[in-house]
This record gives C-alpha cells, sequence and structure tokens, in this order.
C-alpha cells in the first residue's frame, strides 16, 4: 500500500470507533479530513452522530459532505475526537499541533473530548518533541510586536506567521508564532511559561490529552498507547 492509502486506513480505523448518538470532534488537516470523508459515509448509510468542527475549512467540508453539525451550546461535552498532529512523543503521546491554524479551537475540543484520538502516519513520531517542526503559539492579535519580544525574550526564536503578505489570522482572530524551540525536555513546564506570558493564548502542545495514536507507516496500520 502507497502512503495515502496506508493513512486513509488509520483513519478508517478510527472513524470505526464511532458509534450512534456520539458527539464528535471533527479535527482539522488532511488527514482528519480524510476521516471526515469517511464518517460522511458512515452517515450517509444511517448512522446518527453530530460533530463539532476544529476549524472553518472543516466545518465546510462537514456540511458539502452531509455529517450534522452542533455546538458546545448544545453539548458541553464530546465522546470522541478524532484529529491529526504535526509531532507526537512516543511514550508519553504528548503532541505538538497547530501547523495547520486551528491550535486553539483544537485544543478546547480535545479537553473536551472523553476520548481524543490522533491518526498519523509514521513520519510523525519523534523521541523528543521540539527540534525540525516549530512550535506554534496563539497570540492576540492586539499588541503582537510585544508579544513577539516577549517570546524572543524567553529564548523560543518566534517568527510570527504571514498569509498573503499579512499576518496569518486563525478563526478565533488571533495570530501565530511559530518558535524553532530545540528538544523539549519538559513540555508541561514549558506550556507553564508560554501560558504565563501576556499576549499568549495557547499553545500547540497537548500534554496528556491523547487516548491512543493510531499510525500508517510502510508495515501497516499500528496503535500506540502510552
Amino acid at each position: 500500500m502507497d502512503r495515502d492509502a496506508l493513512k486513509r486506513a488509520a483513519a478508517e480505523r478510527a472513524v470505526a470507533l464511532v458509534e450512534d448518538g456520539m458527539v464528535l470532534g471533527l479535527g482539522s488537516g488532511s488527514t482528519a479530513e480524510t476521516a471526515v470523508d469517511l464518517l460522511a459515509l458512515r452517515v450517509a448509510a444511517g448512522l446518527d452522530v453530530v460533530g463539532i468542527p476544529t476549524s472553518e475549512r472543516t466545518r465546510v467540508l462537514a456540511l458539502r459532505l452531509g455529517v450534522p453539525l452542533t455546538g458546545f451550546e448544545a453539548h458541553a461535552r464530546i465522546d470522541l475526537a478524532i484529529d491529526g498532529a504535526d509531532q507526537v512523543e512516543r511514550g508519553t503521546l504528548n503532541l505538538v499541533k497547530g501547523l495547520g491554524g486551528a491550535l486553539m479551537r483544537e485544543k478546547i475540543i480535545a479537553a473536551s473530548a472523553q476520548r481524543l484520538v490522533i491518526v498519523v502516519d509514521d513520519s510523525k513520531l519523534v523521541a523528543k518533541l521540539g527540534g525540525q517542526t516549530a512550535l506554534p503559539v496563539e497570540i492576540a492579535a492586539f499588541g503582537w510586536p510585544s508579544t513577539i519580544d516577549r517570546l524572543r525574550a524567553a529564548g523560543h526564536r518566534p517568527v510570527l506567521r504571514m498569509a498573503g503578505g499579512i499576518p496569518f489570522t486563525t478563526d478565533g482572530g488571533n495570530h501565530i508564532a511559530d518558535c524553532a524551540i530545540d528538544t523539549i525536555a519538559d513540555a508541561k513546564k514549558l506550556d507553564a511559561a508560554l501560558h504565563g506570558l501576556p499576549g499568549v493564548v495557547e499553545t500547540g502542545l497537548f500534554i496528556g490529552m491523547t487516548s491512543f495514536v493510531i499510525v500508517a507507516g510502510e508495515n501497516g496500520v499500528e496503535e500506540l498507547t502510552s
């Protein structure tokens, strides 16, 4: 099987966990969108579920495919969230997420889910977070140059994400600083330090949130647990 076929097989395994009556968190990114495609097939066959999307892009996709949507006003808790990740730390299953720009909404949904299932290909597995993959940090649009200065002073080497020559704006109306951080020895400590900086809204560190990870690789599809 080629890599795309393996990723689809991994997404199929995640979607197979969905049961009638569930409230679902619908993730963002290519693999998560594949899961939405597969979920739509089950909905068309009679599956009764509703979803809360992590991004406007996912919302548009789900509506186009006929997946019913809801919101936190109607459902404060989520039974199962299916999403991707930019890095998965072996052993802990801590994550770096947010390169797609939806990290705040993704974290709200992850924190509200009874189970968070991550679907990735094996290139996303690392011994330690950080390194070659930047850590996205969502920052308030108001005063963003000052926040960038604070991140720089803390040694995090931030770069303001741009789109079309202007600062990238998240669905929540914020900006993103992509921080070039070396190997993250203590993700919990770093997350707390970043949250202590005025102007930081959320970080791309997802710590202790993952139920298990479904990995597509050359040897097929496997499941990792912490």
